[in-house]
Formats: C-alpha cells, structure tokens, sequence
C-alpha cells in the first residue's frame, strides 16, 4: 500500500459556517504583523548592501567590497560584526517568543500582538536615528522582541478565527504578508539608494514604523477568538456570539461543542512546556522542532537578507542587485496568493512536495553555474549573472507556495489546545534560532564553501522532502479539535499514539481497582 494512502485525514467536520466580512476584516488586521517580519528581513539585506551604510558603519567591509584585490569575490561581505548586526534580532526573538507563550495562554493573543507591535515601533525608531553601531543593535535587538511577540501569536489567531474548510487559505495570509513586507522593503531600498547625501539608509530603518503602527492600533479592536475566551473564564454564551458573527450562522453547536471540550482539557494542563514532551504529544512536538528547522535550511534566508548581498557578489552593481531583490520577491508574492487558493483544495503534502522537488533542482543548479563560471577573482558575465537570477526566481517561488506558508500553519492546526501556545513558541524559537545560526555563519560558508553551499542546501532539502513524504500525514479541511484522528490513521505515529493510549487505559484500571 502506498505510503500516502496511509496518511490522508479524514474530510469533512460537521461545521457549518462561511467565510465572513467579520473574520476577513480580524484576519488581515492581525495578518499584517507578517509585513513586519518581511520588512525586516528585505531591509536588513538591502541596507547592508549601501556603500554609504558599510562605509559609515562597517569600513572595514566597505573597503574589501571596493578596493582590496587579494580577497575572493566569495569573502567580500565576511565579516563578523556584520553577521551581529543582521543576526541579533533573531537571538532577541528567541528569547522574546519564550515569554510571549505564558503572555499569549494568560492574557490572550491580541495582548501579545500589542506589545509585539509598541516594541517593534520603539525599534524603529532607533534604527533611523542610529549614529553608531551600538544603536543599530538595539534596533535589532527590539525589533527582535517584537518579532517574537508577534510571530507567536498571530498564527495562532488566525487558524483559531478560521473555519476548519478555509483555515489553509487564511492562514497563509501571514506567510504573503511577509512576501509583501519584503517586496515594499525591497522597493524602498532600491528608491532611497538614489538618495545623493547617502542618507537613504534611514528611511528603510526607520519606515519599519509604519506597519508595526498599523498592527498597534488595528489590535486595540481586534477581538479575541473563541478559544481563548471559553479557556479564560468558561464564558460560553460570548464565545457562542463570537462564533456566530465569525461563521455568519447561527448552527454552530457542534463547533462550540468541541471547543468547551478542547477547553476542558486544556484546563487540567497547568504546564504546557513540560507536557508537551510528553510521549501522546511526541507527533507534535516532532512536527513542531522539524518543520521550522526544514524552513531554515532550506536556504531561504540567503534570498530573504542576503539577495541584494549575494547579488553585489556575483557582479551586478548595488541599484541592479537590489532591482534584482525585488525581482525575486515579485515572483514569491505571486506565489503566495497561488498557495492561499489551492492550500485547502489539494492538500498540504502535496506543496511541501513539490515545492522540496523544486527547490532541489534550484540549488542544485545555482551551485553548478558558479562552479564553472564564477572564480575566486574577476568577474562573471552578465547573462550568467542574470541566469543566477532566474534561477533564484524558480527557488523562491517554489518556498512561497510550500514551505514559506506551510511552516506557520501545520504546527498551529495539529497542537490541541493545551499545548498550542508552546508548540507555537517552539516554532518560533526554531526559527530564530536557526535564522541566526544561518546569519552568523552564512557570510563566512560562502567564503570558505563557495558554491557547494547551495549543494549543500540542495541535500537538506532533499531530507526535507523525504521526512513529508514518510512522516507528515495531510490536516486539509481536519477542525484542529479533531486532529487527534490523523495521528491514529498514520502508518508511523499510530504506534506512539495507540502505546500512550493503552498505557492511560492500564493506569486507570489499576487506579479503579485499587479503589
């Protein structure tokens, strides 16, 4: 028997409901926290490609980019204050999304998108006003804690404002908000580098401002989601309004049903961390570390902040290589909306694998024309250059309608809900804390690895691709308060499940008869 046979979930829930005005209008409020994330990554590439940004802040980079001869065209960028510069923020995340948890569980979603978004404003600020490099790292160090606050909390929102049947399409709103972050990123900086007194740097930085404000301020209306209103104070008869607007009906009973159940037990967990790694949750807590560990080796963050780097590299001067940054964001963003539409129709596997079989043949491909046309000196001509690009083009639209999205909504659909905040947070941290490792390190594989660095973002990908195809079973159109039945039909998972299971039935016999 085929192995995706084995691992298709059951369709249809017995919900009712429609996609209402109400839930769009919420969604794409709290959706935009992802134009922060995007902005940033777009911003912090594009900026560190400015020579008036590297000569006033990092010299020692601007004068290897322009003038030393003896350094290989794949060292020009390496260096280790830079790398701090750009990776900062994703250590200030990682610890940020840990507390954001306890904040998001305790005082609801919509508390922790306000103070992702006041953090991210403050940041902002000290970015645009920087006069050293110690400012530039509060910046980054603030925009980190926003980003933490806000990646935590908003897919959890939206998956818990979705109906069960569009909560795929909705839910990658947040991925093609951060493709849009990234475009408008991309779009500023090739604008502001044409600034004459090479003051243009600012307005990038501290643009950031003007989404985070957005978010601030559309929260303070936001309302909360049924979940979390019958898990904070059993209030059902709000929740039961609350789901009526959402699903434009009012036949919701046996969607409430599963929710007051779903709270119940969430009740009776008082330590989500330390029960997550319990045995019954070991399907999601492996999903949980994996998938958002995938997302970062894919290579994807070598594209999202070191295009228009990678791009000065390879020869293009800086306007084309941030002309160029936008045009591989065009294409992801395209790719975003091609997801949003047929997530929920064909499934989730069936992205992640061909998105993965795409994304092997981009590395693959990248790597080989640098092998043979791109050296230690000199330059590359320009129709390889180009032929880089659109290559980069083919890889970042196969992440957009795969993996990019994929990553924040498979991990908030199968954690039940006494354990969605931490499994969201270790999503996060995941992120984070790979994202910095790759920020730290990438510069410097580059110089030393050269063009097996793709080949060896090629071979994670592959391993990617084969653990969907084995290990993830499909979620499409599964309410999350039903989830449980995937890990029981999974040809792998249903053996951890059925061993907790039965452990669970002996305990409370022997517990009976004891009585």
């Amino acid at each position: 028997m085929a192995i995706g046979a084995l691992v298709e979930a059951p369709a249809g829930a017995g919900y009712s409901g429609r996609v209402t005005s109400f839930v769009v209008l919420s969604c794409v409020v709290a959706g935009s926290g992802g134009i922060l994330f995007g902005y940033d990554l777009g911003i912090s590439g594009g900026v560190t490609s400015m020579e008036s940004f590297l000569r006033k802040f990092f010299p020692d980079v601007y004068h290897q980019m322009k003038g030393d001869k003896n350094v290989s065209n794949y060292c020009r960028f390496d260096s280790e204050l830079l790398t701090v510069f750009t990776s900062s923020l994703y250590v200030a995340g990682l610890v940020a999304t840990l507390f954001a948890s306890s904040v998001t569980r305790r005082f609801g979603r919509r508390a922790s998108i306000l103070i992702g978004g006041t953090v991210f404003i403050a940041g902002s600020v000290f970015g645009g006003a920087a006069v050293n490099v110690y400012m530039l790292l509060l910046n980054r160090i603030l925009l980190g804690i926003g980003l933490g606050f806000t990646n935590q909390s908003i897919p959890l929102y939206l998956s818990e404002m979705a109906p069960p049947q569009y909560r795929g399409a909705i839910n990658n709103g947040f991925e093609l908000c951060i493709s849009i972050g990234i475009l408008i990123a991309n779009l500023i900086n090739y604008g502001v580098e044409k600034i004459a007194d090479g003051w243009g740097w600012r307005i990038s930085l501290s643009m950031a401002a003007v989404p985070a404000a957005f978010l601030t301020i559309g929260a303070i209306f936001l309302p909360e989601t049924p979940s979390f209103i019958i898990q904070r104070d059993g209030n059902i008869d709000e929740a039961k309004i609350l789901l009526q607007r959402l699903r434009g009906t009012t036949r919701i009973q046996k969607e409430l049903d599963d929710l007051v159940s779903a709270s119940n037990i969430s009740r009776t967990t008082r330590h989500p961390f330390r029960n997550i790694f319990k045995r019954k949750y070991r399907p999601q807590l492996v999903i949980a570390l994996l998938i958002p560990f995938f997302n970062q080796v894919t290579g994807i963050n070598v594209i999202n902040f070191y295009a228009p780097v990678m791009f000065r590299t390879i020869g293009l001067k800086e306007s084309a290589s941030l002309m160029s940054a936008v045009v591989t964001r065009i294409c992801a963003t395209v790719a975003n909306i091609v997801a949003m539409v047929v997530v929920d129709r064909f499934g989730r596997r069936k992205l992640f694998l061909v998105g993965g079989v795409q994304m092997i043949l981009s590395q693959i491909m990248v790597g080989a024309v640098l092998a043979a046309k791109f050296k230690d000196h000199g330059g590359m001509e320009k129709e390889y250059a180009y032929l880089v690009l659109i290559i980069m083009c083919v890889f970042v639209t196969g992440f957009a309608w795969s993996w990019g999205p994929l990553t924040y909504l498979v991990p908030t659909e199968i954690c039940p809900l006494e354990i969605r905040s931490a499994g969201q947070s270790i999503v996060i941290a995941v992120i984070f804390l790979v994202t910095f490792m790759i920020g730290q390190t990438f510069l410097a594989m580059l110089c030393h690895l050269k063009f097996g660095t793709f080949f060896l973002f090629g071979g994670w990908v592959c391993v990617m691709t084969l653990f969907v195809y084995f290990f993830l079973p499909e979620t499409k159109q599964l309410p999350m308060e039903q989830m449980e039945q995937v890990w029981r039909r999974h040809w792998f998972w249903k053996r951890i499940v059925g061993e907790e299971e039965e452990e669970e039935r002996e305990a409370g016999s022997i517990a009976l008869s004891t009585t």
